[in-house]
């Protein structure tokens, strides 16, 4: 089969040389801190969505948002895709959301703070030229972290 069901959504890494932007996300599913993002629109650009998802969830407006990995996972009847991105270029006041609230958290402190659980490796894709995609694959019933 060619053809499946996809969700599709986006997270960004928005960041200083120093300091990276983390939701305190509060949904029961992946709660902890992890990075702004959410679902693209039908018929949206992928990088419209990412601007858009930013702008809501943070108040702030990012510029030149590079892709630079793709995280996915099988879900039933089809596929989780999400496109991640990144970026140093914003403006705008820090605001807080529904999602959650936000925090400018400095790299160094990230482990003394409640991340989601498959953060670390997230990062790892997000920030390492040499990796591209984050998958997660069942095999049997337990889920193994694939990193390519």
């Amino acid at each position: 089969m060619r053809t499946e069901n996809v969700e599709l959504t986006v997270l960004c890494l928005v960041h200083t040389e120093t300091e990276i932007l983390l939701q305190n996300r509060i949904k029961k599913d992946w709660k902890g801190f992890t990075l702004p993002g959410g679902h693209i629109e039908k018929n949206e650009s992928i990088v419209d969505a990412v601007i858009r998802e930013i702008k809501e969830e943070t108040g702030l407006t990012i510029y030149h948002p590079k892709l630079c990995g793709i995280k996915q996972f099988p879900m039933d009847h089809g596929r989780y895709l999400v496109f991640l991105f990144e970026t140093k270029e914003f403006t705008g006041t820090l605001v807080s959301s529904s999602e959650g609230d936000m925090h400018w958290i400095k790299m160094s402190e990230l482990s003394k703070i409640n991340l989601v659980e498959d953060f670390s490796d997230l990062l790892k894709v997000m920030l390492d030229e040499n990796l591209n995609e984050f998958q997660y694959v069942k095999e049997q019933e337990d889920w193994k972290v694939v990193l390519k």
